[in-house]
């Protein structure tokens, strides 16, 4: 049978940080100009004036505490309040697939292959910065890889549905070595000036190599024991953002455009969806969460994370479990859960268990179970 191992992962981090207090600056400075502007429709009630944003209120509400964005100046700018990220020609190297090369690179040497070893190419990730041509196809190139890549879209669960895709490329004998690269930009999707999430999202990209067991070099390697995928349809987390917009003649401004979501709805019907996913995938290969020696979870809220982590194992998470990132990376989208496995997984010994889940808009969840070699 053959056994698919991850064997390299790579992390591209943005060069600029932008901490609650620097956001919430920002966004405080806005909200003051706006009431001022608006004053008279505030004082004849036909609007109530705009509420500011606080760091506590952030920590309190995520458990973030700052985030890499690759620009800071355009999103700390009231008057723009979004990133500035110049138009790059047709001849350039895109940004997603300039980020994806700096990760695939470390997930290489991690793996002790060359880019020439790898069949397939997939990226995966919330938003993609074109229809065509794919910026998988694009890496591929830059990376002088071998085989065929293609552009993949599951929103906050893309990674997780990668490695299932890979692993069963690999399992099928499609491919020996699978790169899955997710490149996320979220800052551009995201409304500063929304105070209910303006402060959820950052930007970072990651990669992972698998590979057929019998052809890894590598001396780290995490054998994936199984994958689930589910996904329940929501308009919970919703962008309206599309092709179709032009002729719809849609405001291609519109706050619908960006990201939106009900919260409060999101968090009451996740976590259970999560849990129950983890939990069944879990007995279906005759485990439990007593065999777990690490959750690498989706970072989206670190209440989320809490409590599903608690219904897997049955109690509350000892240190070091169930690994938080968010803090300071905020959330990455589809990136997150790689992100927390790329940095919490070396201390673990030789037959240990894990299991990286990624879930989000769709809805749509990925479970990925694994062991230390």
């Amino acid at each position: 049978m053959t056994r698919v191992v991850m064997t390299g992962t790579g992390l591209f981090t943005p060069p600029n940080a932008i901490d609650n207090a620097a956001l919430v600056a920002s966004f405080n400075t806005w909200v003051a100009a706006e009431n001022v502007r608006l004053a008279g429709a505030i004082e004849a009630g036909q609007c109530e004036p705009l509420a500011t944003s606080s760091e506590d209120f952030i920590v309190k509400a995520s458990g973030i505490h700052s985030r890499y964005v690759m620009d800071a100046e355009g999103i700390l700018d009231p008057e723009r309040m979004r990133p500035n990220l110049p138009v790059r020609g047709n001849d350039e190297l895109s940004i997603q697939a300039e980020m994806g090369l700096a990760a695939a690179h470390e997930a290489l040497a991690s793996a002790g292959v060359s880019a020439a070893d790898i069949d397939q190419v997939i990226v995966a990730c919330s938003n993609l910065e074109r229809p065509y041509p794919a910026v998988a196809v694009e890496l591929q190139a830059a990376l002088g890889a071998g085989g065929h890549a293609y552009d993949m879209n599951v929103a906050c669960s893309s990674a997780t549905f990668a490695i299932d895709a890979a692993s069963n490329a690999i399992r099928a004998g499609a491919a020996r070595r699978v790169l899955v690269v997710s490149p996320e930009i979220c800052s551009a999707h995201l409304n500063f000036r929304d105070r209910d999430s303006h402060f959820i999202f950052g930007d970072a990209c990651t990669a992972i190599v698998l590979e057929d067991d019998a052809v890894a070099t590598a001396d780290s390697r995490f054998e994936v024991l199984g994958t689930r995928l589910v996904t329940q349809f929501s308009n919970a987390i919703r962008n309206n953002a599309g092709f179709l917009n032009r002729v719809a003649d849609a405001d291609p401004l519109a706050a619908d455009k960006l990201f939106v979501q009900e919260g409060r709805r999101v968090f009451k019907e996740v976590c259970p969806m999560v849990a129950g996913l983890i939990g069944e995938h879990l007995a279906q290969l005759e485990l439990s969460g007593d065999d777990l020696s690490r959750l690498w979870l989706h970072q989206a809220n670190r209440h989320m994370n809490d409590l599903i982590a608690r219904r897997v194992l049955g109690r509350e998470p000892a240190a070091g479990e169930a690994p938080i990132i968010l803090d300071r990376y905020a959330n990455t989208s589809s990136a997150g859960s790689i992100i927390a496995f790329h940095l919490h997984r070396d201390d673990l010994a030789s037959g240990a268990l894990g299991v990286v889940c990624s879930f989000g808009a769709g809805y749509s969840a990925g479970n990925v179970v694994v062991r230390r070699r």
